[in-house]
């Protein structure tokens, strides 16, 4: 018979949705299991990422659910953001209509990937049902001080009036008019994420389930670090210029400032003087960079002088100010002391413009001159050059300088993290309504809790210029919820992390009208047993959500502390990249045999790289299902590397993997009619059917581990290796207890197969006369006894080169071995006429012979 995959697939997807065989609900008597890939952006079509991420998170719901467990394992659409707008200038169409017709065709292109998803489970975060509850935790944040509003830098564009998020700004230029970009100030919303800095960063200690290298970024994005502010008087300020540092011990050496071009401060000390034109374009050209390059130890160390000057206030030396690039606000006060003999880069900047560099620590038995230093020294020693700390060794200066600062109001011991408050405003449309009123009278006040969603309005004119609810009278105009007086509704959305930090949350009862989410349903199902996404959320969104569930917990909507138990960070697909020199980069169906098949012209094979649609080196993952099939492109992701560890394309890999579902296929169906009815199990067993036993429970055992330790594409070998083995066994079979061990083997196979090609799986399942869904059988277990031979396979050698493979029993002694290879007919012919001159015998592994 030939498999169809089309017919098989379609039949088993349909009958899955009619039976809901996915639906779950909270069941005291069942141990939970919450399984959860990071939710997709609607694009419009997923991709092979999407594929795999989505595969590895059915191959765990599926094997948990027939180990047991009471699955939840839900799907919902991270539906507000910039693309949408992006696409809804660009169609002219209506954000909402664009977005909701992508949820609409990318949820059939999931279902026939046979996800084993419960769709009554739902969500989109557009839906003002979901973004509703937001706004009320916003309401509390704001009522409890956790959030607050403060003006920051945005970009700019003054030809389409509008603010640009990071990703719209094209080498410092609007991605849309191609005019430059300039850095504004706006006032902006904040959530206090400060005030948890702490806790983050103490759970990331106890989050065993997490990758390390994921808890390590967390903890230097939080970057907690203890040290000390000092204050440097500004004689055109009465304020002084603060620092952070951590080596106050270096406080004589510091020669400059630096301060961030971000600094509240920068232009203003440049305002009105002969540096201010000079200065502003300085600026802005550095804001325009990204701040990982900034950051970047082999950047380029730019700068430019204010005019003014610090007092250093231990030396009383006036020490000029420059705007750095490589200093960022996102760390300390935005201000460094530079002490380039015992900093790097300090060091490369005072070399650049010719500042002096002054040794205040020297190195046990090296004296170190600051004219001739040619990097700088950032080890342990002795102070030198700061008066009466001199001859201290650094930890004991940290702490004597510190207390000098404190009793003289220059400074104190601190503690200072990296971590800084979320901005979660947008100046932006389509995104969750922050819900709050702007009163002449009494100021900013919170919309009333009975009056929740702020809707986002759909009927406003979308011109892609500017924020189109700026321009919404009937949105913007109200009254204030405390006084009745005419007020203005806040024209910001929040962040589109906002709604990713909580849907987790949602999934456990969306369809709760009283609340986020019903609390004893979440504390069932919560934390998430299982969270599968990419690496590159190391940071905002696993932060965020952690962040967000200590305040929902805090609130008392919750109890739990932390959002996810375990997190698998999958790696990307990749494939080599093709470019014609004439019509730039193509699609892989547009190379032939190396040649552009528009033109003909050769093309240029790039490196292997991440699949993406700027560079067309994708695969239309439609296409994929459509020619082999849903199990196959499942199987292939799956089977072609290890979930962790990036994918590489192989069309050979595919076809193999498509090759091995039809083997089995003919397997089950060659064999569907072994007639097993009236057979008795014979008392005695046979050798076959002791292989028949070995390989089946050692493969159980194999399988099963594998899973657990996400080593999905070992547990696919271990089925194929099954599967060979039946192969080749399926000829011999004479006892009626091979052919019921037979049988079971089969049967296990597809049980063991089913979370990784469920389709295939259900319908040979069938074909062996089974009346029920094979994914809802209990996983089979395997008896230990039974994973080890009797014999094993000893390798004769002579002189190192394989001659014979004897079967011998498990544990046979050295004698019994060596008289066994020596009668072996193979290993006698070359004995023959030789000196047997030294015997070596390994036990159940190897024989080794030296002849002369």
């Amino acid at each position: 018979m030939q498999y169809n995959h089309s017919e098989v697939e379609s039949t088993w997807q349909k009958l899955w949705e009619e039976h809901k065989s996915y639906k779950t609900s909270k069941d005291e008597n069942k141990e939970k299991f919450y399984c959860l890939e990071m939710f997709p952006y609607p694009s419009g079509k997923i991709h092979m990422g999407h594929v795999r991420n989505y595969a590895i998170g059915d191959v765990v719901s599926r094997y948990k659910t027939m180990k047991g467990f009471n699955v939840i394992h839900p799907m919902g659409w991270d539906a507000f953001g910039l693309p949408a707008e992006n696409a809804a200038i660009k169609n002219k169409i209506h954000p909402a209509k664009w977005t909701y017709s992508n949820i609409k065709f990318m949820k059939e292109q999931l279902k026939k990937l046979g996800l084993s998803y419960d769709w009554d489970r739902e969500i989109a975060t557009c839906d003002p049902e979901y973004y509703k509850w937001e706004q009320l935790v916003f309401i509390k944040m704001f009522e409890k001080g956790l959030v607050y509003n403060k003006t920051s830098n945005v970009n700019w564009c003054e030809d389409c009036n509008t603010v640009l998020a990071n990703e719209q700004v094209e080498d410092g230029k609007c991605w849309r008019c191609g005019n430059d970009v300039e850095i504004k100030e706006l006032d902006g919303w904040f959530f206090k994420i400060s005030e948890y800095a702490d806790e983050l960063l103490d759970y990331t200690y106890k989050m065993d389930g997490w990758p390390e290298k994921v808890l390590t970024m967390q903890r230097n994005w939080i970057g907690k670090s203890h040290g000390a502010i000092i204050r440097f008087p500004l004689q055109e300020l009465d304020e002084p210029i603060e620092v952070f540092t951590t080596r106050p011990d270096t406080l004589y050496g510091a020669n400059f400032m630096l301060i961030a071009p971000e600094h509240p401060l920068t232009r203003q000390l440049i305002a009105g003087t002969e540096k201010e034109e000079e200065g502003i374009k300085f600026i802005n050209s550095i804001l325009k960079e990204e701040k990982i390059s900034r950051m970047a130890e082999d950047k380029e160390k730019k700068g430019f002088f204010t005019g003014k000057y610090v007092t250093n206030p231990m030396t009383n030396k006036q020490i000029p100010i420059y705007i750095a690039n490589y200093v960022l606000m996102d760390y300390g006060t935005g201000a460094i002391m530079a002490v380039p003999a015992h900093d790097q880069r300090d060091f490369d900047f005072a070399k650049e413009y010719n500042l002096p560099i002054t040794v205040v620590i020297q190195p046990e038995g090296k004296e170190l001159n600051g004219e001739t230093m040619e990097e700088a020294y950032a080890g342990d020693g002795y102070l030198v050059n700061s008066e009466e700390f001199n001859g201290l060794d650094v930890e004991t200066a940290k702490e004597k300088i510190t207390e000098y600062l404190n009793e003289n109001n220059l400074g104190e011991k601190t503690v200072n993290y990296r971590l800084k408050d979320w901005g979660i405003s947008r100046q932006r449309y389509w995104g969750a309504p922050i819900p709050v009123v702007h009163c002449d009278k009494c100021g900013v006040v919170p919309v009333k809790e009975e009056d929740l969603p702020v809707k986002l309005p759909l009927d406003v004119e979308f011109t892609g210029i500017g924020n189109p609810l700026e321009s919404a009278e009937e949105f913007v105009n109200t009254e204030c919820p405390r006084c009745s007086a005419p007020a203005k509704r806040e024209t910001d959305t929040m962040d589109t992390f906002v709604e990713s930090s909580w849907y987790f949350l949602r999934y456990c009862s969306p369809q709760c009208e009283t609340a986020p989410f019903n609390k004893d349903e979440a504390n069932y199902w919560m934390p998430v047993d299982q969270y599968i996404g990419g690496v590159e959320h190391a940071i905002m969104h696993l932060l965020y959500a952690r962040f967000y569930t200590k305040i929902l917990r805090d609130l008392g909507f919750v109890n739990v502390d932390e959002p996810f138990q375990n997190l698998l960070t999958q790696g990307m697909v990749c494939k080599e990249t093709y470019k014609c020199p004439i019509h730039g980069w193509l699609f892989p169906e547009e190379v032939e045999k190396d040649k552009c098949v528009i033109c003909d012209s050769d093309v240029e094979i790039g490196r292997v790289e991440k699949m993406s649609k700027s560079k067309k080196n994708v695969v239309d993952p439609d296409n994929l299902i459509k020619e082999y099939g849903a199990d196959t492109a499942r199987l292939f992701s799956l089977f072609a590397a290890p979930p962790d560890r990036d994918l590489e394309w192989n069309q050979q890999g595919v076809e193999g993997c498509y090759r091995f579902i039809n083997r089995v296929f003919r397997l089950v169906t060659n064999n569907s009619g072994l007639n097993i009815e009236n057979a008795n199990p014979d008392k005695k067993e046979s050798e076959l059917s002791k292989d028949l036993e070995y390989n089946l429970h050692s493969t159980i055992k194999k399988v099963t581990n594998d899973i657990e330790k996400f080593h999905l594409n070992t547990a696919v070998a271990a089925c194929m290796e099954l599967t060979n083995f039946l192969y080749q066994t399926e000829k011999k079979l004479k006892t009626d207890n091979e052919k019921i061990l037979y049988l079971q083997s089969l049967e296990t196979l597809l049980k063991m197969l089913t979370p990784f090609v469920p389709h295939i799986c259900e319908e040979l399942w069938e074909k062996l006369d089974n009346k029920t869904f094979v994914s809802n059988q209990d996983w089979p277990s395997f008896d230990e006894s039974k994973t080890v031979k009797d014999t094993t396979t000893i390798v004769v050698q002579i002189n190192g080169k394989v001659r014979a493979n004897l079967e011998l029993p498990v544990g046979a002694q050295k004698e019994e071995a060596l008289n066994s290879a020596k009668a072996d007919s193979k290993v006698q012919k070359h004995l023959e006429g030789k000196n047997l001159v030294k015997e070596i015998y390994v036990p159940d592994k190897l024989v080794s012979l030296v002849v002369k």
